[in-house]
Order: C-alpha cells, then sequence, then structure tokens
C-alpha cells in the first residue's frame, strides 16, 4: 500500500506518518530522506543531485522522481510505503504516479491532514526546536537544555514565528492545496483526516481511512 501525505506545515504529517507506518509495517519515507540517501549511496542520480546540492540550487523534480523511483523499487518498498512530503505541486503528483506506473505500483490512498489556520498558528508558534537534531518539541522554552539530553538547545524558529507561518500557510495554499484537487480529478482515494485532537485520536482516524 502506498500511502501519500498532505497538509499545511504542522498538521502533522511526520509525527502522524511515524506511527502510521508502524502500525501497518511499512517504511515512512520522504524526499529528504531518499536524497540524503542517494547521495550517501553515491548512485548515478544520487551525484547528480548532490552536484545541484552543492551549488546551493534546488534539485530538479526529474531528478527527486528517478531517485524516488529507485526508492519505491527495492524490497524494503515490497509491502508498502508512507510518502511524507513527497507530493508538494501537482506535478509532482502527476510524476510519482508516472514513476508507480513504470514499476507496477500505484497510490492507493491519499490522507489530507485538515486543520484550522489559527489553530496551526497557536500550535507553531508554541514549538521550539533542537539546535542539534533538529527534532520539534511544544510547550518548553527557548534556550533551555535538550530535554533528549544530546546536548542541543532548544531554539525557536524564524519560521515558526506567526507572520512567518501564516505566509506559509499562503504558500500551501496556492502551491500544494490544487495537488488535492488533481488527485480527485483523477478519481484518487482521498480521505480528509481532522487533525485537532490528541496524536492517538489524529491515528485512529488515519488508520481507519486506510482500512485498518
Amino acid at each position: 500500500m502506498i500511502v501519500v501525505l498532505l497538509g499545511p506545515p504542522g498538521a502533522g504529517k511526520g509525527t502522524q506518518g511515524e506511527r502510521i507506518a508502524a502500525a501497518l509495517g511499512v517504511p515512512k519515507i520522504a524526499t529528504g530522506d531518499v536524497l540524503r540517501a542517494a547521495v550517501k549511496a553515491g548512485t548515478p542520480l544520487g551525484l547528480e543531485a548532490k552536484g545541484f546540492m552543492d551549488r546551493g540550487d534546488l534539485v530538479p523534480d526529474a531528478v527527486i522522481l528517478g531517485i524516488m523511483k529507485e526508492a519505491l523499487a527495492q524490497p524494503a518498498q515490497a509491502a508498502g510505503v508512507i510518502l511524507d512530503g513527497v507530493v508538494r505541486t501537482v506535478p509532482q503528483a502527476e510524476g510519482l504516479a508516472q514513476v508507480t506506473r513504470e514499476i507496477g505500483k500505484r497510490v492507493d490512498v491519499v490522507l489530507v491532514f485538515d486543520i484550522a489556520d489559527e489553530l496551526l498558528v497557536a500550535r507553531l508558534s508554541g514549538r521550539t526546536t533542537c539546535d542539534k537534531t533538529q527534532k520539534p518539541f511544544t510547550g518548553l522554552t527557548p534556550g533551555q537544555p535538550c530535554p533528549d539530553a544530546c546536548g542541543g538547545t532548544l531554539v525557536r524558529r524564524a519560521d515558526d514565528e506567526p507572520e512567518a507561518i501564516r505566509n506559509r500557510l499562503r504558500v500551501y495554499q496556492a502551491q500544494t492545496a490544487p495537488v488535492l484537487d488533481w488527485y480527485v480529478a483523477q478519481g484518487a482515494n482521498v480521505q480528509r483526516i481532522d487533525a485537532a485532537g490528541s496524536f492517538d485520536d489524529v491515528t485512529a482516524r488515519a488508520l481507519r481511512a486506510v482500512g485498518r
């Protein structure tokens, strides 16, 4: 089962993706994961991507999708995979559809995490991040040592300030929300999940949406 996660920043896709993947017994991968793995492995596409990254340029969709195709064809993904942040634009959705067809697979479910903008602003503006591991925390004060005792310090990222969050939401609506319309037009199995509430409640809703 291939599951695509969609939703605005702060909707909990990363956390819920990990939980859903664990419940289904499949891996969760994101664009950054496959890029780093391909670069580390020194694959031809990984080396091509590294060239763009070393120059500070965005890695083109064609290269990312090629790397994603290689990742999805691996035995570890045979039973399925959760894709977090892989699809952000309509061309990326179209490219993923082509890639999955080429390896005899398809996107089975699109999970869309819905949550009110102001709740997201409140949630993200109360978030701190470990400056060493980038792990986020809620309800803790910047300047504190990381609770994981990793040697890091909690900081408030500039893009977690309220106005920056609202701008990220505007970008999401302009660039990523149309992906949902594309999937609906393609007749995909799109399931909308209420992302407000406890982690356990949201996970339960998501698992029901994928038939578990």
